[in-house]
């Protein structure tokens, strides 16, 4: 059972986590790279904000973005903006969001994120926490994906296997970090089966494409080709 007011929570949190380091950066910081290829940390910022700001839309029963292009256009305007209006955007949005979060709602409705893709509404916050998460240690400002949350980490690695699942380019997987284990890719018999073991954020690094894998160990074959995000 998905436990959204508990994630609300975590995504407080890790929202104050985001707001102290950011806090710590300068201006000329805000423009270098990111981790995220032709993105600098304001334009993961500005996306930050805005992903905020279209998880209330999708609470509040509205299309998620107005269009890709509008999305992608929000992003770069709002990214060369100095420290302080990006704090001050992360801070507010991030409000936003937890009052949508807070409202009374029927949370086992189905809504509607971006592409056709249809969610349980108690699963927004949690998908919520993966993005403040994940593009906290896309900034490269020293939050790794050792740092996160073992709760989140255990989370999001089942999140992810269950993504993958059934996928006809991802061989049957077994995913394991020698105590816990998932299963991902095609259906188990459709072709030889692969196991994938290494440490937490390892397997969450591959997972979500921020690590080449080159941690992990394989056995029964390749490390398998995982489709994008």
């Amino acid at each position: 059972m998905i436990d959204h007011a508990h994630d609300l929570a975590s995504v407080r949190a890790a929202t104050e986590r985001l707001l102290l380091a950011v806090g710590a950066l300068d201006n000329a910081a805000v423009t270098e790279p990111s981790r995220l290829p032709g993105w600098s940390r304001g334009h993961v910022l500005a996306h930050l904000a805005r992903n905020a700001d279209a998880l209330v839309n999708v609470l509040q029963g509205r299309p998620m973005y107005v269009s890709g292009k509008a999305r992608d256009a929000d992003i770069e305007r709002g990214a060369p903006r100095p420290l302080d209006a990006q704090l001050a955007d992360l801070r507010e949005s991030a409000a936003r969001f937890q009052e949508a979060g807070d409202a009374p709602a029927d949370w086992s409705r189905t809504v509607e994120l971006r592409n056709g893709v249809t969610d349980s509404a108690s699963r927004v916050p949690f998908r919520r926490w993966v993005e403040v998460e994940l593009h906290h240690v896309d900034l490269g400002i020293g939050y790794e994906l050792e740092d996160l949350p073992a709760e989140f980490t255990e989370r999001e690695i089942g999140f992810l296997a269950d993504r993958f699942s059934g996928h006809p380019g991802v061989p049957p997987t077994r995913v394991t970090d020698g105590t816990r284990a998932w299963s991902t890719g095609r259906e188990a018999g459709d072709g030889p089966e692969v196991t994938v073991t290494g440490s937490p954020a390892d397997l969450l690094g591959w997972l979500a494409g921020r690590r080449d894998g080159s941690a992990l160990t394989v056995d029964g074959g390749p490390l398998p080709a995982l489709p994008p995000l």
